[in-house]
Order: C-alpha cells, then sequence, then structure tokens
C-alpha cells in the first residue's frame, strides 16, 4: 500500500509500505511494534530490579539496532461524545435523557480544561538488504531491471530476515512482561498519516501497490 501524493510526501523517506513492512527510498526495510507499558513506579523493588535485568539482558542479545519511540498526543474525546450524544438520543426515558445530557457536558468542559495526553510506545525493528553487485555480466546485461517476480522474491527473502529480528525483539520484549503488537500495513499508514498531519483527524487515502 502507498499512500496517495501530498504536500508533506515529499519530505517523507517511505517508498510504500507491503504486508505490514514499511520499504525506505533507500530500499532498506522498517517493521513497527506497538508496545505496552508498565506502571513501573508500583513495583517493589525486587520486581523493579527484574524488569531492569530483563531488559539489559534483552539489549545485550541484540546484534542489530533498534529504534524505542514515545508518542504523546493530545487524548480525542470526540468519538466518546458522538457515542454518548447516540445513546441520548435513543434513551427512551427522560431521567436517565438529562443524565446523559448532564454527564455530556461535563466530560466536554473537563477535557477542555484540562490538557488529558495518550501515549504510544513503539519499537521499529531495522533490516538493510545486502547489495552483491554482479561483474563480468557482459553488455546484454548492464542495466537489466528486475521482473515482477523477482521483485516479490526478492521481498519475501527479505521480509523473512526482518520477520526474524521482529521475533527476537518480540521475545526480549514479553520477557520484560510487555504486551507486544506487529503492525499491520493498514495500521502503519494510519500512523505515518496521522504523525504528519497532527491536525488532520480524516482517514489516509491508500492505493494498492
Amino acid at each position: 500500500m502507498a499512500i496517495t501524493s501530498n504536500a508533506s510526501q515529499d519530505f517523507v523517506p517511505i517508498k510504500e509500505v507491503r504486508n505490514g513492512v514499511v520499504i525506505m527510498k533507500d530500499n532498506s526495510y522498517r517493521a513497527i511494534l506497538l508496545c505496552s507499558s508498565i506502571n513501573f513506579s508500583l513495583k517493589s523493588l525486587d520486581e523493579q530490579r527484574a524488569i531492569l535485568i530483563q531488559f539489559q539482558n534483552f539489549l545485550n542479545s541484540l546484534d542489530f539496532s533498534i529504534q524505542i519511540n514515545i508518542q504523546s498526543r493530545r487524548f480525542d474525546i470526540k468519538p466518546y461524545l458522538t457515542y454518548l450524544a447516540g445513546l441520548e438520543k435513543n434513551q427512551i426515558n427522560d431521567l436517565m435523557r438529562i443524565q446523559l445530557r448532564e454527564y455530556i457536558t461535563f466530560v466536554r468542559n473537563f477535557t477542555d480544561n484540562q490538557n488529558i495526553m495518550t501515549k504510544n510506545f513503539f519499537v521499529v525493528i531495522p533490516y538493510s538488504p545486502t547489495i552483491v553487485s554482479k561483474k563480468g555480466g557482459g553488455i546484454f546485461s548492464f542495466g537489466k531491471k528486475k521482473t515482477h517476480i523477482e521483485e516479490n522474491m526478492a521481498f519475501e527473502q527479505r521480509k523473512l530476515q526482518l520477520d526474524e529480528r521482529v521475533s527476537i525483539v518480540q521475545s526480549g520484549l514479553r520477557s520484560c512482561g510487555l504486551k507486544i503488537a506487529h503492525l499491520g500495513t493498514e495500521e502503519i499508514i494510519d500512523l505515518f498519516y496521522k504523525t504528519f498531519n497532527p491536525g488532520d483527524t480524516g482517514k489516509p487515502i491508500a492505493t494498492e501497490k
């Protein structure tokens, strides 16, 4: 899948997103994991030490780099208010309708006056395929483009290498007590669209590629 062109796309280093893999313009690959959080301060000292040791062992076990990204956003209460408004409209009991209306007003005023933020934690796993140059192929092999089948085979082989790294990271993070979700194509497109268009509440337009 590829996000349709827009004013900011020229500044985005992403070429396409395919089968849950981000393909960069330099032809390197990325996988993205969404991680849960741990309330570290509520853990006992022994639990805190165990988590730190597990995380240290996880980092020391890696022979490739990873990127940990924390994304903070203002909490969007609009979908919840829309849901409540629907309940109010369909409510038969007059007392319940009044209580719902007052609750909607309370939630709207509270969120307008308080800066309520949500945090998401992502781990980005890279893979850069090794480019092997072929010499002595003759003048007819110079500049020869890969067929569609060859490109798909190369993608699947590289994706296997990336998936191995993903499995290692998932196992290491789960040993620290975290829950992990491997983002798919639609989720990745939605993530980057909202990242580069923070004021736009619409959905990105995606086309098959």
